[in-house]
């Protein structure tokens, strides 16, 4: 039986009921697989891995070791919120390890989509094989790998290609030394926030905003530079802080920012300023295999237009991204 293949009897987990009989089937097969060893878990801080060890924690309890890397390409804030909220208010064995030059120094030069994911997922299987090398006992690596992950990361049939490899699917490389636990990999978006609820989780982390496990090495399109990363932080800041106060947050299923590695030329203080567009997407969805563009208000527009080119250093332009899922994808690497 192919064990990433979602079974067609499997039942859409939409009430609390079918959440609490998935979460007590999870929590005794973790039991059954891990035994007395010790699990390392890539802990983003996203909706997928949160719930994945609130069902750990739930199963093992201290027996999971939470890892947070923080690669450079995080939003602004975001490691400083996990460390805040899983090792301070939810009291989890914590790791953080800042590794920012070590990725960023691995990426200098690469622009192709496809090998920043690898380099990105590689390089997260040997830091976390550095921290299991501290530990006794450690055979295991949790990950929030879902369904659309390995849909978006294999062949759908015969003459297709893969729409993108995900650094915790397509991105792992062959002679991986940890047995994977995935408990929530047959589930859609949608599914893992009612099994987030149903675990107790705080509905501000269950239905916070998706973020690819690359990061901003996604949406800083072509080959890195720290110059177009941190505008892309500062302008990404921006447009959620304006969603925020808008009340767009939450009735936006993902919302961002994206640089590509180009320039086009403007005016700034009367003088000729050469520039990177910034693009907003801004997507709703229920299970993240299709999506539909939001309609933004044009005074909300405005605003983020005029903050993000007169705040941040590098920008000219601001454009929208008006494409739905199909054709494009939600993010653009």
């Amino acid at each position: 039986m192919d064990t990433n293949k979602r079974p067609e009897t499997m039942q859409r987990i939409t009430t609390r009921e079918l959440a609490n009989a998935f979460i007590d089937e999870q929590v005794k097969a973790v039991r059954e697989q891990v035994g007395d060893k010790k699990v390392l878990l890539a802990l983003s801080g996203g909706v997928d891995s949160s719930v994945v060890a609130a069902l750990l924690i739930k199963a093992i309890g201290k027996q999971l070791y939470c890892v947070h890397v923080n690669h450079g390409l995080m939003r602004k804030g975001e490691s400083e919120a996990v460390v805040d909220i899983f090792g301070k208010t939810l009291d989890a064995n914590l790791i953080y390890i800042d590794a920012t030059d070590r990725f960023l120094d691995l990426l200098a030069g690469v622009a192709e989509p496809e090998r920043k994911r690898k380099i990105i997922g590689k390089e997260f299987i040997e830091v976390f094989a550095d921290e299991a090398r501290k530990l006794e006992d450690v055979t295991f690596l949790a990950q929030g790998t879902i369904y659309p992950d390995i849909l978006e990361s294999v062949k759908q049939a015969e003459g297709k290609k893969a729409v993108k490899s995900h650094h915790n699917v397509g991105g792992l490389p062959e002679d991986l030394k940890f047995e994977l636990v995935e408990p929530v990999k047959l589930l859609f978006k949608d599914e893992v926030r009612v099994v987030g609820e149903a675990l107790g989780l705080p509905h501000a982390m269950v239905y916070r905003q998706p973020f690819p496990g690359p990061g901003l090495g996604v949406r800083c399109l072509g080959a890195i530079t720290r110059d177009r990363l941190h505008a892309l932080r500062e302008a990404d800041a921006i447009l959620r802080d304006e969603f925020d106060k808008n009340g767009l947050a939450e009735k936006v299923w993902q919302y961002f920012v994206i640089i590509p590695d180009m320039k086009s030329v403007g005016v700034k203080d009367e003088s000729r300023y050469e520039g990177w567009p910034a693009i907003i997407r801004a997507v709703n969805t229920k299970d993240a295999m299709t999506a539909t563009v939001e309609e933004i208000p044009y005074a909300v527009l405005h605003k983020i237009v005029a903050r993000i080119t007169n705040e941040v250093e590098g920008i000219n332009r601001v454009l929208y991204d008006l494409t739905p899922k199909p054709t494009g994808t939600i993010e653009w690497e």
